[in-house]
């Protein structure tokens, strides 16, 4: 009887180490005309950027299985072939099948086993015919400059419209309405509990959801935060403030700052003395910002071999947001996890975000700008 026993207790001291060790979402399909190519599975973390945790050189039929561990709450995932990208989110052990071509891979997959990264699929899929039509839009010189954003403001709110009501609805504590809450177009997010109350209140709901099903969660947590944050900055209009204490400045030259980039790295603003600096304190969040990134990028590229740097600095509530916003730009670019309290808005006087500066080679201000635009020739001057 004894051995009996004990050859059962071993069994069950088997069966529970098979199921830790099978505690595994998995991800499988073809994509096709995608032979010799690498497809890569990515975690898209809270704070750390994007991981790669599984990755396969397809062959010729394009068939692939991957996976990684569960993390006992929603996360979010990517399948990413160069800039062909796939979302996905699991919070249990199943198993999705994706099929897909190489050609259409973003928005002409199909998904079976996961009701969750389906809806995720139609968002994208919605998503991406406002995009289209925004860009039309803003192409069409038959329309006023203000016809144009008085129509893609309509686009937007008539998307969020429909997401509201037909996704986030009575479905808060859902995975794919907190996705919802983070789609970004044209580099800003389309919920913008900053600037728009109607959006704190529909992410208030989802935040809150989130808290009580997921008790704990870092991205209950982070979702609450920004709410948080987002109801302080709707207490009083923030006013502009043009001029810098000429006193202060002089007597040190810059007031120095130091912040994380997005590996994790303390960057001094001081350190890149010897270089006409541009800082810009910004939120990736603000409506406009994927265009001035684009200004800078020109700015950047005519001026960088001449020893010309951006020091970048993110208000932005949500740290996640900005290590996706920022992954590729050549920059200094960091963060400021204090946000809109930070004692550097104030010492600066920078009321507004955007706000520019210019420091010369020697470290100290040189400027304050206004407009991108208006700063080529204070660069040309300074280098």
């Amino acid at each position: 009887m004894k051995r009996i026993f004990n050859i059962f207790a071993m069994v069950l001291a088997m069966l529970a180490v098979s199921c830790q060790r099978d505690a595994r979402f998995h991800v499988t399909g073809h994509i096709t005309g995608a032979a010799d190519t690498m497809l890569y599975l990515e975690h898209l973390t809270l704070g750390e950027g994007i991981k790669a945790i599984d990755s396969v050189r397809l062959g010729r039929d394009g068939t692939f299985r991957m996976g990684g561990d569960t993390m006992g709450n929603p996360e979010f995932y990517r399948l990413r072939i160069g800039g062909q990208c796939i979302n996905l989110a699991f919070d249990s052990t199943e198993t999705v099948c994706v099929d897909a071509s190489l050609d259409s891979m973003s928005f002409g997959y199909r998904v079976e086993g996961s009701g969750v990264c389906d809806t995720i699929r139609l968002l994208s899929l919605k998503l991406a015919d406002v995009e289209r039509n925004i860009r039309r839009m803003a192409n069409d010189r038959s329309y006023t400059i203000q016809e144009r954003s008085d129509r893609i403001d309509e686009m937007l709110d008539e998307y969020k419209e429909e997401v509201k009501m037909e996704v986030i609805q009575n479905r808060y504590s859902a995975t794919y309405s907190y996705f919802a809450c983070f789609q970004m177009i044209g580099g800003q997010m389309v919920f913008n509990p900053m600037q728009n109350r109607s959006d704190l209140v529909w992410m208030r709901a989802v935040a809150n959801a989130w808290s009580e099903k997921y008790p704990g969660c870092p991205r209950s947590q982070n979702l609450s935060n920004i709410v948080a944050q987002s109801r302080q900055g709707h207490v009083k209009p923030r006013q502009i403030v043009l001029d810098i204490d000429d006193d202060r400045v002089s007597e040190i030259g810059i007031i120095d700052m130091t912040f994380p980039n997005i590996k994790g790295e303390e960057v001094t603003l001081s350190s890149l003395r010897g270089k006409v600096v541009l800082l810009d304190f910004t939120a990736f969040s603000l409506r406009g910002s994927q265009e001035r990134t684009l200004q800078l990028r020109d700015l950047y590229n005519s001026y960088h071999d001449r020893g010309f740097e951006i020091y970048q600095v993110s208000f932005d509530a949500d740290k996640h947001f900005w290590t996706q916003r920022c992954e590729n730009l050549p920059w200094v670019s960091v963060h400021c996890d204090e946000g809109l309290d930070s004692d550097m808005l104030e010492l600066y006087q920078a009321s507004t975000l955007p706000s520019y500066f210019l420091i010369d080679r020697n470290c100290d201000l040189y400027a304050r700008m206004e407009n991108v635009g208006d700063l080529r020739k204070a660069i040309e001057k300074l280098l």
